[in-house]
């Protein structure tokens, strides 16, 4: 009976390895010179088949492809909703020269909560938020915490900008419940621009009028009151502060800001100083 098993096994391991075999000469009769056939891989090393056979020491091995490791950031950037545009947004591209202290205070922050984050992520007060003068680079500072949770942490991240979000919520109803169930379940949500208002000129000053329409509202206190009880991080920029957000809703507000309390920063000041895109402006 023994003697049956050892032979079955030595035949299984024979079948298996004389198909690795046949795979590596398939891959190797491709000519490397051949550039259209190129093209039809993305990876050429492996030629799309996440391994490739070795040949170490008289054994043939069969050895993980280097590229398995960028098609799970890539698959991990893809369900994010972060563009290609925003995955170029990093800290070490934020711009602090110049700025006022408040400015390298929100990188600091954004730093520190990155480095932090294994070890708090299972808490109450996992969660990270700038609030304020618009340009300022908050959305910079909080996809660049993002990007790096991604790509080196490995942490699925959801991108939500709350005007155009909610907009594609109100075309795709169907979907709804399904997208919301996403936001309130991925590992971290990332919400840019909540609840961004309409600003207008009047006889008193200059006013914001928060978009908060009461669905919204609601909407987004689902999803946030789901992330508070379950212990699910955020990161949350606005041009409101924790007052504003309180005034919209006392209960969604004040989760935020339990959640958000030791790695918050609110940029006010000088709008000729603190935002980025006046700074051609200025110098003019």
């Amino acid at each position: 009976m023994g003697i049956h098993k050892t032979q079955s096994t030595d035949a299984a391991m024979a079948a298996i390895l004389k198909e690795l075999q046949e795979r590596s000469a398939r891959f190797s009769a491709a000519k490397s010179g051949d550039s259209e056939e190129k093209a039809d891989y993305d990876c050429p090393t492996c030629k799309d088949q996440l391994g490739y056979l070795e040949d170490r020491d008289g054994y043939e091995v069969w050895v993980r492809c280097k590229c398995v490791e960028w098609r799970r950031i890539r698959k991990l950037m893809n369900s994010s909703d972060i563009t290609a545009e925003f995955e170029k947004l990093q800290f070490k591209s934020f711009i602090k020269e110049g700025k006022p202290d408040v400015i390298a205070d929100a990188y600091e922050c954004a730093v520190d909560y990155y480095k932090d984050f294994e070890n708090i992520r299972g808490g109450r007060k996992n969660s990270m938020a700038l609030l304020g003068q618009p340009g300022s680079g908050k959305t910079h500072l909080l996809t660049a915490v993002a990007n790096k949770l991604i790509k080196s942490n490995n942490v699925p991240v959801q991108y939500f900008p709350y005007v155009e979000g909610f907009n594609d919520l109100k075309d795709d109803f169907d979907k709804l419940e399904e997208k919301l169930k996403r936001m309130k379940e991925v590992d971290v949500l990332f919400i840019d621009d909540l609840f961004k208002p309409v600003h207008t000129n009047t006889k008193e000053g200059r006013m914001k009028k928060p978009r908060a329409t009461e669905w919204q509202v609601e909407q987004t206190y689902s999803v946030i009151n789901y992330r508070y009880l379950n212990h699910k991080p955020v990161l949350i920029s606005s041009e409101l502060d924790i007052e504003e957000l309180v005034d919209i809703d006392e209960a969604l507000g004040t989760r935020i800001y339990e959640m958000c309390s030791d790695y918050i920063v609110i940029i006010k000041g000088d709008r000729m100083l603190l935002n980025h895109r006046l700074a051609g402006l200025r110098n003019g």
